[in-house]
C-alpha cells in the first residue's frame, strides 16, 4: 500500500514538473544570443559603474543602443528573461556561460595589465641605469 502511495506522489509530482509555468513568448530570444546580450549588459553595467560620463558622451541610451544591436526591443527582452527564469536549468546554463565568459575576459584583461605593467617596470630600469651610466 505504501508503495502505491508513493508512486501516486511520484507520479504528481513528476507531472506538475513537466507543466510549462510561463508561456513561451511568440518572440523569444533564442538561448545563443540571450546568453551573448546578457553579457552584453554586464559589460554596461560594470562600465556605467566605472565611468558613466564617458558612456553617456558617446551614447544617449547604452541600453537602448545594445537592444537595438541584437535587434530586441525592452518587453521581448523582458518577456523572454521571464520565460528563461521558469525555466531554472536553462537559466542557470545561460548564466554559467555568461559568467565563464565574464571570467575569461577578466584573465585576458589582468595578463594585459601584469605585461604592461611589467614593460613599464623594464623601461624604468633601463632609464634609470642610463641615467647611473652618464
Amino acid at each position: 500500500m505504501k508503495i502505491r502511495v508513493l508512486a501516486f506522489m511520484a507520479l504528481i509530482i513528476l507531472s506538475s514538473c513537466a507543466e510549462e509555468v510561463v508561456e513561451k513568448p511568440d518572440n523569444l530570444i533564442p538561448k545563443e544570443k540571450m546568453t551573448s546580450l546578457l553579457y552584453d549588459l554586464a559589460i554596461l553595467n560594470s562600465a556605467k559603474g566605472t565611468n558613466k560620463a564617458i558612456l553617456e558622451i558617446h551614447f544617449d541610451n547604452p541600453t537602448t543602443f545594445l537592444f537595438d544591436q541584437y535587434g530586441v526591443d525592452s518587453l521581448q527582452f523582458v518577456k523572454s528573461d521571464i520565460y528563461y527564469a521558469s525555466k531554472p536549468l536553462v537559466y542557470e546554463s545561460i548564466y554559467k556561460e555568461v559568467a565563464a565568459r565574464l571570467e575569461a575576459e577578466k584573465e585576458k584583461v589582468e595578463e594585459n595589465r601584469k605585461k604592461r605593467n611589467d614593460s613599464l617596470v623594464k623601461r624604468s630600469r633601463i632609464i634609470k641605469d642610463s641615467v647611473y651610466r652618464e
